[in-house]
C-alpha cells in the first residue's frame, strides 16, 4: 500500500508544472481514485499523521496538548471539535499580520471568504500555496470519469459561464477572496497548459474582468461565435447558468449586431476583454440570422439545444438549495442530462461524482482520501415542515469521541462532516449534512442533504434561522408607531422568476390596516435586507444574483389555517412551531391564497467588499 504523499506524487507524472493534466492520461487518473478508494483507511491514517508531523510546531496544536504526536487515537482523545467561532481569534490574528505559525506551520497565503457568514461578515478560511495544486489534481479528476460516459468530448469545446468577484486586503495585506476567484487567477488556470479538456470558449480576459455585465455579455458573444463547436455548458451553480441564459433573453439583439458586424458593443469598455473577443469574433450574417431567428420565436423552450446544438450535458450544481433550478433548467434545454461532477467548500474540495449521468435526485459523491482527514458526526433530522437539523451546538467528550471516520459511517445514516486539512483547520465542522448512500471500494459516497441551519437561499447566500429572526425583529419595530405588531411570520425563497427573492409572509395585529402607509411595509423591507449578512447584499448590490425582498400581508388567521394544514398532515400538537421557511407547495399556495397586500424593497442595502474595517482594493 503506498503512502498516501506518494500517491500524489505518483499521480504528479501526469500534472505538470502548472497543475493541467495532460492528454492521455485518463487511465492514470481512474487508477487514481481506484487506488485511494480501495486503500482509504490506510491513506487517511497517512494524511493525519501528515497534516500533524508538518504543522507540530503550531501554537494550536501546541495549545490542546498535542505535543507533536501525530496518531490518530491522541488527536482524538486531546483535540476539540470546533466551528469557525473557536477559531475566530486566531484567524484574526493572522489577518492582523501575526506570521507566527499560529494554526499552521507554513505561511497563509491568503484567505478564502466563505458563503456561510460570522456576525454577518462572510468567515475567513485560512489557505496555503500548496492547495492550489491540491484543487487543480482534484480538478483534473473530473472529465477522466467524466469521459467514460460521455466519449468525444476531447472534441470540442466547452462554454462555462464563469466569473470572479470583488476582493479586499486585510490589515494584515493577505487577500481575501472567494475560493473560485482565488482559483480562476492562479496561474494554475491562467496558465494552463493547451488540453482539450480545459478548452473554453471564454477567453481568461472575460472571466476576470470584475464586471459582471461586461464578463457576461463576451462570454456569451464568444460562446455564440463558436456554436458548433460547443459540446457542453455549465455553469458553477444552476442560478449563474439560468441568469445567463435570461442576459441572452435581454440582450439577444445587441450580440446579434456585433456578430453581423464583426465589432463589440460600446459597452464593453475593458481594453484587454476587447482584444481577447476580437481575436474570436468575425463578420458572420449568417450565424447571425440564425440566432436572430431562434430568439425572435415565441418560445424559449430548448434554447440551449437549438443555439448550441452539439451540446450533451449542462454541468451545474443542482443538489441542495440549487435543486429548486431543475424545472427552468430542462425548459431551457429541453431535458438535457443535468450533470453535478464535484462537491467544495472554501474549507476543502471534498468529492468528484463517479457516475456524472445519475438522476439529479441521486446524486452521490465519493470522498477523494488525499484531501483531507475527515471525521463524521452522526445527526438526527427532527420531523417537521421545516426538516430541521438536531445536534449539540458544541460537543462534550463523550459526544467527541463519538465521531466516525471515513471508512466506518454506516449505510443511510446522516452525518455532519468534520475536516482536517494542510491548511490549520483541525476537526472543523464545516455544517454540511451528508447522508451515506453507498461506497465505491472503501470509501463511502455521500448524498448533499442540506447546510445546517440555513432557512432561505437563492444563490451563494445562506441566512440562518437566528439571523433571519433578528432581521425580521428590527423590521417590525417599524409598526409600532401605527399601534401595530407582527403576530407570526414565516419566508419562502422565491426562484420562479430570475433573480429570485426572498418573500416574507407577515401576519400583523392592527386596528385599521389602511392607516399604515405602503412606504412603511416598503421600509420593512429595506431593513430586514439591511439587517441580513454581507454576502446577501453583495448579492443584491454587486452581483445582482439576488431581486428585491418582498414582505406580503396575510390575513388575519392565516398562521392557524397552516398549523391546521400541519396537523391534518400527522404533526403532533404538542410539537407543532410555525416553520421559519416553507418549500411545500400546498403551503405556499395555502399562504398566497390569504395575501391582502404585498410590498417590495424600494431599494438596495449598503455593501462594501470585505469586512466592514478593511480597504477593498480590486
Amino acid at each position: 500500500m503506498p503512502e498516501a504523499s506518494k500517491i500524489l506524487s505518483e499521480y504528479a507524472d501526469c500534472i505538470d508544472g502548472v497543475g493541467g493534466i495532460i492528454v492521455g492520461n485518463n487511465n492514470k487518473a481512474l487508477k487514481f481514485i481506484e487506488d485511494v478508494t480501495i486503500h482509504a483507511d490506510e491513506v487517511q491514517k497517512r494524511v493525519l499523521s501528515e497534516i500533524l508531523s508538518r504543522s507540530a510546531n503550531a501554537e494550536y496544536l501546541q495549545r490542546n496538548g498535542l505535543n507533536g504526536c501525530t496518531d490518530r487515537e491522541t488527536f482524538k482523545k486531546v483535540m476539540p471539535v470546533v466551528t469557525y467561532e473557536d477559531l475566530k481569534l486566531d484567524i484574526e490574528r493572522i489577518a492582523s499580520g501575526d506570521t507566527s505559525p499560529i494554526l499552521c506551520s507554513q505561511p497563509i497565503s491568503e484567505f478564502l471568504t466563505s458563503s456561510g457568514t460570522s456576525a454577518g461578515e462572510r468567515k475567513l478560511i485560512p489557505t496555503i500555496e500548496e492547495e492550489l495544486g491540491r484543487r487543480s489534481l482534484f480538478y483534473s479528476l473530473l472529465m477522466p470519469v467524466m469521459s467514460q460516459f460521455v466519449p468525444g468530448l476531447d472534441k470540442g469545446k466547452g462554454m462555462y459561464f464563469l466569473f470572479i468577484k470583488s476582493e479586499a486586503k486585510t490589515p494584515g495585506g493577505l487577500v481575501a477572496r472567494p475560493v473560485l476567484t482565488s482559483y480562476y487567477k492562479s496561474s494554475h488556470f491562467m496558465d494552463r497548459p493547451r488540453d482539450p479538456y480545459t478548452n473554453y470558449t471564454s477567453p481568461n480576459e472575460t472571466i476576470l474582468c470584475l464586471d459582471s455585465y461586461q464578463s457576461m455579455y463576451s462570454q456569451l458573444l464568444c460562446g455564440l461565435c463558436q456554436n458548433k463547436e460547443v459540446l457542453r455548458v455549465g455553469a458553477v451553480f444552476a442560478s449563474g447558468f439560468i441568469r445567463a441564459i435570461q442576459f441572452l433573453e435581454k440582450h439577444w439583439s445587441l450580440l446579434c449586431r456585433d456578430i453581423r458586424t464583426g465589432t463589440i458593443d460600446s459597452t464593453i469598455t475593458d481594453a484587454s476583454v476587447r482584444e481577447a473577443v476580437l481575436k474570436i469574433l468575425k463578420p458572420n450574417s449568417k450565424l447571425a440570422d440564425f440566432i436572430e431567428a431562434e430568439c425572435s420565436k415565441g418560445s424559449w423552450k430548448g434554447i440551449i439545444t437549438r443555439l448550441w446544438p452539439n451540446t450533451k450535458y449542462i454541468d451545474v450544481i443542482v443538489t441542495g438549495t440549487m435543486y429548486q433550478y431543475i424545472p427552468t433548467l430542462d425548459y431551457y434545454s429541453s431535458g438535457l442530462p443535468l450533470v453535478c461532477t464535484m462537491y467544495a467548500s472554501s474549507e476543502c474540495y471534498f468529492g468528484i461524482n463517479l457516475n456524472p449521468l445519475c438522476k439529479t435526485s441521486e446524486v452521490f459523491y465519493t470522498l477523494i482520501p488525499t484531501m483531507a482527514y475527515f471525521e463524521f458526526l452522526p445527526v438526527n433530522r427532527k420531523n417537521g415542515l421545516t426538516g430541521s437539523i438536531s445536534e449539540p451546538a458544541s460537543l462534550d467528550d463523550k459526544e467527541k469521541q463519538e465521531l466516525v471516520d471515513l471508512v466506518n459511517v454506516k449505510l443511510g445514516q446522516d452525518y455532519e462532516l468534520v475536516v482536517t486539512t494542510y491548511a490549520g483547520l483541525y476537526r472543523y465542522r464545516v455544517g454540511d449534512i451528508l447522508r451515506v448512500a453507498g461506497f465505491k471500494n472503501k470509501a463511502p459516497q455521500f448524498n448533499f442533504i442540506c447546510r445546517k441551519n440555513v432557512v432561505l437561499s437563492i444563490d451563494s447566500d445562506k441566512t440562518d434561522e437566528v439571523e433571519l429572526q433578528n432581521a425580521v425583529k428590527n423590521a417590525a419595530n417599524q409598526l409600532l408607531p401605527f399601534e401595530a405588531s407582527l403576530i407570526e411570520y414565516t419566508s419562502y425563497a422565491d426562484t420562479s422568476a430570475i433573480p429570485g427573492h426572498y418573500v416574507l409572509y407577515w401576519e400583523i395585529s392592527v386596528n385599521d390596516a389602511t392607516l399604515i402607509p405602503p412606504s412603511v411595509f416598503e421600509d420593512c423591507c429595506f431593513t430586514v435586507e439591511q439587517s441580513l449578512n454581507s454576502v446577501y447584499r453583495q448579492g443584491r448590490v454587486w452581483d445582482k444574483s439576488i431581486g428585491p425582498l418582498e414582505i406580503k400581508i396575510v390575513e388575519n388567521g392565516t398562521f392557524n389555517k397552516l398549523m391546521d394544514f400541519a396537523l391534518s398532515q400527522g404533526a403532533s400538537i404538542n410539537q407543532y412551531k410555525t416553520p421559519r421557511c416553507v418549500k411545500y407547495v400546498p403551503i405556499i399556495e395555502l399562504l398566497n391564497s390569504s395575501v391582502i397586500s404585498s410590498y417590495f424593497s424600494p431599494k438596495c442595502p449598503r455593501w462594501t467588499p470585505g469586512h466592514k474595517q478593511w480597504c477593498s482594493v480590486n
